[in-house]
């Protein structure tokens, strides 16, 4: 599974989502997610949304996947700070 395939897969389950997917060897990704879906929804909830839109992929193909997920608002906190 390439990280444009794993970005297309979230941007499905969250249409309005940014995402970003990089990869060094085609099975260890890490994903950057900004969706207002993640209002009010703590981190355990937003992992799950994600994993959701990739099924069993999961685990199989991807073998390990870092997440960093945001709502728009804390995004922009972090692109202030510098800190994105």
């Amino acid at each position: 599974m390439t990280t444009g395939m794993i970005a297309e897969r979230i941007r499905q389950a969250l249409p309005e989502a940014w995402v970003e997917v990089e990869s060094e060897d085609g099975v260890h990704f890490t994903a950057r997610v900004v969706s207002a879906a993640f209002e009010g929804q703590g981190m355990v909830a937003r992992h799950r949304m994600v994993y959701q839109a990739l099924g069993p992929e999961l685990g199989r193909e991807i073998h390990a996947l870092q997440l960093t997920t945001l709502t728009p608002g804390e995004w922009q906190g972090r692109v202030s700070e510098g800190t994105h």
